[in-house]
């Protein structure tokens, strides 16, 4: 089948382009990747353009990020062609659904509500969306969050949840007590040499420590990714001392290799490295 028959071309698309192409992309005569691909197949694709569109927020490209959102947006397009495939529903109706969403969740906008704060938002936010998923315990608004969220968002989220329902510590103080409590208690199994026992406290140091970069109000996921990014900065630097000064890392003193740290730190700290 002549596929071009099927396709006018533009300068410039739309929408609708966009739909037609992957309807002719996955419909006879297509593309045989396309074609074959699955919600499974192509799972990790969504993950990965997904952060990608994320990097490029964080590098504050505009052209970058355009391109990166037509990437998550093919996505969205690829999963909804193949459920109308499967006759369940069509990209038309994942628009309707979250346009209803929107308006249902904006009453101060659409409706008689008033909410002249952030605050008040997310609070009409929160209980309709209780009230819409027909959530009446705030363990279900818990259980709710997905589970596949990275670990550290995860925490942030069943944390705030339960805050929402009144269950939080009333302070910083307080939150960071609970992280030093938790420190002593992965000693502890650690002295026992009680791996089921490290594992739990290891779990429960990182949970409190989400716990304080919530009362710090500072994204756990984001500050951890901040620190790799700083490691891998100061790594470079000292294995560049090394090489300069024919240190062979693995065999340096740790007392070699903190001096080379420190100094690559106090250089990174000189030039005004950002985080």
């Amino acid at each position: 089948m002549d596929m071009t028959n099927q396709f006018v071309k533009k300068d410039r698309y739309e929408m609708q382009d966009l739909l037609q192409i992957m309807a002719l992309l996955r419909g006879e005569g297509g593309c045989p990747w396309d074609q074959k691909q699955t919600h499974e197949s192509i799972r990790n694709n969504f993950l990965e353009e997904t952060y990608e569109a994320l990097e490029a927020i964080d590098a504050k490209d505009p052209a970058m990020l355009r391109e990166e959102l037509g990437d998550v947006l093919l996505q969205v397009v690829f999963h909804a062609q193949m459920e109308q495939e499967a006759g369940h529903f069509d990209f038309g109706d994942v628009c309707n659904e979250i346009c209803q969403k929107l308006i249902v969740r904006h009453p101060h906008i659409f409706a008689d509500v008033v909410a002249q704060t952030s605050e008040e938002v997310l609070t009409n936010w929160d209980q309709i969306k209780m009230q819409t998923k027909g959530q009446k315990a705030a363990s279900e608004t818990l259980e709710s969050v997905p589970k596949i969220l990275p670990a550290l968002m995860r925490a942030a989220k069943v944390q705030s949840r339960a805050g929402k329902a009144g269950f939080d510590y009333p302070d910083l103080d307080w939150a960071f007590r609970d992280l030093q409590s938790e420190v002593e208690e992965l000693r502890e199994g650690i002295a026992c040499q009680n791996r089921e026992n490290c594992d739990e406290e290891l779990g429960d140091l990182l949970f409190a420590a989400v716990n304080v970069s919530r009362f710090l109000k500072l994204d756990a996921e984001e500050s951890l990714s901040k620190a790799c990014n700083k490691f891998i900065r100061r790594f470079t630097q000292v294995e560049r001392l090394a090489q300069q000064r024919g240190v062979d890392m693995k065999s340096a003193s740790l007392q070699e290799l903190d001096g080379l740290w420190k100094e690559a730190k106090q250089t990174e700290r000189a030039s005004g490295v950002d985080f």
